[in-house]
């Protein structure tokens, strides 16, 4: 029975099912719910010049996250389940590293995660979280793909 499950999210279509079918499987068990979003602000690499820039958007993402886990933070409870969310920040590393943390800390009992299930050359240039993640974790991790479209 799972009492406690992590749910990491990032805004994409993938992100979005992996909650739906974490809100699926806490109503189920009744289960509460952690929502999880990691900010890497290394992705935006300060210059001497660029730096106010930088500064700015760098804002913008924690500003994204907060709303992202907000929204998602009342669709979980629209559907009566107990939820509360974390932001992290990172400045170059893993998400996964992160994700894995809070499931030993917080102890959760499964992690559900949605994920693009990329193959072949396209996972090894973008990597996969999810991948590390299953790799990582102490806890079962169900991985959610998006819904194929005829065209894929």
């Amino acid at each position: 029975m799972y009492e406690k499950i992590l749910v990491p999210i990032d805004g994409s279509h993938a992100s979005k099912r992996g909650l739906t079918e974490a809100i699926r499987l806490a109503k189920h068990h009744k289960a509460r719910v952690r929502l999880i979003h990691v900010v890497d602000e290394f992705i935006v690499t300060p210059t001497l010049e660029s730096g106010r820039y930088v500064d700015e958007i760098q804002n913008s993402f924690r500003q994204d996250g907060r709303r992202l886990l907000v929204k998602a933070e009342a669709l979980v409870r629209k559907h009566g389940i107990t939820a509360d969310s974390v932001m992290f920040e990172i400045v170059g590393g893993h998400a996964a590293e992160i994700i894995v943390a809070q499931a030993k800390k917080w102890r959760a009992d499964i992690i559900v995660i949605g994920t693009h299930g990329r193959r072949g050359v396209r996972r090894l240039v973008m990597g996969s979280d999810a991948e590390e993640v299953v790799r990582t974790s102490p806890v079962p991790v169900l991985l959610v793909r998006p819904k194929r479209s005829g065209h894929d």
